[in-house]
């Protein structure tokens, strides 16, 4: 069988606050239809255990059928609960370590909460599975954030842990984000704001990583 993934920057969708299950399956079914999508990672966004565990009960399944990894943030036990293909963890280096101790040999353990290089530095003697370059919630704006294409850049240059940078709320951004070398590029308002259509977001966003992301050298 021959392996269509794309040998460049992938995306990986970020869930928004404030959608239902029922109505982000939905969005969510859209943006798969569109094309190559990495990943999803789900964060709570202020929901309690019982609510943030039926919405991913929703949305995990719906990921795993079309070949997308589905990544709780933060909570180990409903990451089991919903068999979810990885953990991101916020909450620093000590709780990062627990997690990769307990977990990575049975799903991926990703790391956010990065601001500067030393935060990456440190976070990076785990060996996380990826190192994430943003915040859930702040791609508010029209481009990427410029202290996260930095870091990525850097990053990507650096150091062999795939990294995942932030684009900003105009899929113009994406662009940017892919020339720093990054692994990944994180959408969230660029395909699921406001009269956004999903669908047509993702042929757009991987119409723009096939034209301009830098290719990756392949092992043999």
């Amino acid at each position: 069988m021959t392996d269509t993934t794309p040998n460049r920057c992938r995306i990986v969708l970020i869930s928004p606050a404030g959608e239902s299950a029922d109505v982000f399956s939905e969005r969510f079914r859209a943006a798969i239809a569109g094309g190559d999508i990495a990943s999803i990672i789900l964060p709570s966004h202020g929901l309690d255990e019982a609510a943030y565990q039926a919405f991913a009960e929703k949305i995990v399944p719906i990921a795993q059928e079309a070949g997308i990894a589905a990544i709780i943030v933060d909570d180990t036990r409903i990451a089991g609960r919903v068999r979810a293909d990885g953990i991101h963890i916020e909450g620093g280096k000590a709780v990062l370590a627990e997690a990769i101790e307990s977990f990575q040999a049975k799903m991926a353990v990703g790391v956010g909460g990065v601001k500067t290089r030393d935060d990456a530095l440190e976070l990076g003697e785990e060996r996380p599975d990826y190192v994430f370059f943003g915040k859930f919630g702040y791609d508010n704006q029209p481009e990427a954030h410029q202290r996260n294409l930095s870091l990525g850049g850097w990053w990507a240059e650096m150091v062999e842990i795939p990294g995942i940078v932030m684009a900003g709320s105009d899929l113009a951004s994406i662009e940017t984000v892919a020339a720093t070398g990054t692994d990944f590029v994180a959408l969230s308002a660029a395909v699921f704001g406001p009269g956004v259509d999903p669908k047509a977001a993702i042929v757009r966003a991987n119409a723009i990583l096939d034209a301009s992301a830098p290719r990756f050298e392949t092992v043999a």
